[in-house]
């Protein structure tokens, strides 16, 4: 026998209403659902007329349902909204690049402007190059962190007034549960706010908050609506999903424990002397964040100084992630500038090919013109060898080179000291030489051809050494 719906209309019931339990036609299904949704908008003073509204565009059931609902209300009651779609690619092949397809369809079918982001172009990673990094098991917090923050800087790239996000009322009890089980008090305090933001930022807003998972997929299903159902490849490894089985077993006991772990979340009170942290802006890339430096430059970080577990965990574990890294790169920088200098002093009878400063001889005079008697005596002090060694310059300048390359540095940094410090720089050098049995300075040499000497002998006086005056 069938049953007639419960709104009244005379028609046959089609469908049981999961929140409700109340069994209703297809069209009294539509309008119950539909004036849910209007009845949260206005109660929450989610936008003001004339509003430029971001609909956050996955080409998921949630947020194709979102998208259609929004567009009909705002024809239906007059929002006087400009809507228009943001949807983020985050690199995930099989699965994103299908799914933005859908999207696609979305645009052309509700007739919004679409604008698209994507990892590799804001962050210069996608999650598969990340994936393979980090692994499977922390890869859904990487992205979403990034997601969340993608979503920022596409909204202020449209300049909208906020973003329309599709988080049902299943999604909302997971985080509530997921905080719970967690112990985050500062998340679980703001999880289940309608709308999120702070001062300054573009604001979040929830329309389906109260909105069954079931039930949207109801609606789309009898709308006939194009959305991609496909689950994440990297999803079935993420925390939420035993939020979600929990949740789940729940509601087979009880329908309305949604609704009550919602109502839990927003009365939930903390007492004013536990300190929680509050939203500010990163002070690095000024967008969202309730630390000083955002989980997003973190974890960025991380991946290009190839620490990817850098930010999983708590901050004092990024910290000391961190000290380490620079001891050790302070360490290379340190064996790097020592083995060059080490092979520059022992190179350091090359003088840009003019003498061979090992041929200073006590009681000897050097001319300005290099004769035979000289070739001669470089021949015996460098044992043959000083013509091999007069083609190590360039190879101890190009090991310079990739040495500031490696760390940053530019050669404006090692060259700028005053010509004082550069001078006591080389009479330091030259000074160590004298000590040395092997080089001897003939004293009765001019004070312009020794400074000839020390300035073109890059290795030798100061010019290298000058790297440990940079750091």
């Amino acid at each position: 026998m069938p049953v007639l719906c419960k709104a009244g209309c005379g028609k046959n019931a089609m469908l049981k209403r999961p929140k409700t339990g109340d069994a209703l036609c297809k069209e009294c299904f539509f309008w119950a659902f539909e004036t849910e949704i209007h009845f949260t908008i206005t109660k929450g003073e989610l936008f003001k007329k004339g509003d430029s509204v971001a609909v956050a565009a996955s080409g998921g059931k949630d947020s194709t349902v979102l998208a259609h609902v929004l567009k009909t209300l705002n024809q239906r009651y007059d929002y006087g909204l400009n809507l228009m779609l943001l949807s983020i690619d985050e690199g995930i092949t099989g699965y994103r690049d299908d799914s933005l397809e859908t999207v696609k369809q979305n645009r052309d079918d509700y007739e919004m402007p679409l604008k698209i982001l994507s990892y590799k172009e804001l962050y210069g990673w996608t999650m598969d190059e990340i994936v393979a990094q980090i692994g499977r098991k922390n890869n859904c917090t990487f992205c979403g962190v990034f997601r969340r923050q993608a979503l920022d800087r596409g909204a202020a790239m449209l300049n909208v007034k906020c973003i329309a996000t599709g988080h049902n009322a299943d999604d909302i009890a997971e985080t509530v549960l997921m905080n719970i089980l967690r112990g985050d008090i500062a998340r679980l305090k703001r999880c289940t706010a309608i709308c999120t933001g702070s001062e300054g930022t573009i604001p979040r807003v929830k329309p389906l908050k109260y909105t069954y998972e079931k039930e949207i997929v109801m609606y789309a299903h009898y709308k006939k609506l194009v959305y991609f159902s496909t689950e994440c490849v990297f999803a079935p490894n993420a925390y939420r999903g035993h939020a979600r089985a929990l949740l789940k077993d729940m509601e087979k006991i009880r329908p309305t424990c949604i609704m009550d772990i919602i109502y839990s979340g927003e009365t939930m009170a903390v007492k004013e002397e536990i300190s929680l942290p509050s939203q500010r802006l990163c002070i690095r890339c000024n967008f969202v964040s309730s630390q000083e430096v955002c989980k997003a430059c973190v974890l960025l970080e991380g991946l290009n100084k190839g620490l990817p577990k850098l930010g999983i965990g708590k901050s004092s574990k990024a910290k000391k992630m961190l000290e380490e890294y620079n001891a050790k790169q302070k360490s290379s920088l340190e064996e790097a500038i020592k083995d060059i200098n080490d092979e520059c002093k022992k190179n350091n009878c090359v003088s840009k090919g003019k003498v061979c400063r090992s041929s200073y001889k006590s009681n000897q005079s050097h001319t300005a013109q290099v004769n035979e008697e000289s070739h001669s005596k470089m021949d015996t002090c460098c044992n043959g060898q000083c013509s091999e060694k007069l083609n190590t310059e360039n190879e101890t300048n190009l090991k310079v080179q990739v040495l500031l390359k490696e760390y940053g540095l530019s050669e404006s940094e090692l060259n700028g000291q005053t010509s004082d410090k550069l001078t006591e720089s080389c009479d330091k050098a030259q000074t160590l030489e004298m000590d040395d049995d092997d080089f001897e300075i003939d004293t009765h040499s001019t004070g312009k051809e020794l400074i000839e000497d020390d300035d073109s002998c890059g290795g030798a006086c100061g010019n290298i050494d000058s790297l440990h005056i940079g750091f």
